[in-house]
């Protein structure tokens, strides 16, 4: 397993090393999937593979779309 240290910047942000960023195809403009697992946060490239392996994962949840109408409405009898 390779590791190394990184620092958290005051705007939350961090460097990837080179060396794992070059293994992993990382480049500028790579969109990075973050999931939390326990107390370890694990970052993963945006790849054909993950989407497939994500697709339908929120399917069947609750309407965000229809929230957000409900929340602006409740907003709006507010006035």
């Amino acid at each position: 397993m390779n590791r190394q240290i990184t620092t958290v910047s005051t705007k939350g942000q961090f460097v990837i090393p080179s060396e794992m960023r070059a293994s992993l195809g990382i480049r500028p403009g790579t969109r990075i999937c973050v999931t939390q697992q326990g107390s370890k946060i694990v970052l993963e490239p945006v790849t054909d593979e993950l989407v497939d392996r994500t697709r339908g994962m929120l399917a069947g949840g609750p309407s965000l779309s229809d929230e957000l109408i409900r929340e602006r409405r409740r907003v709006k009898d507010k006035w």
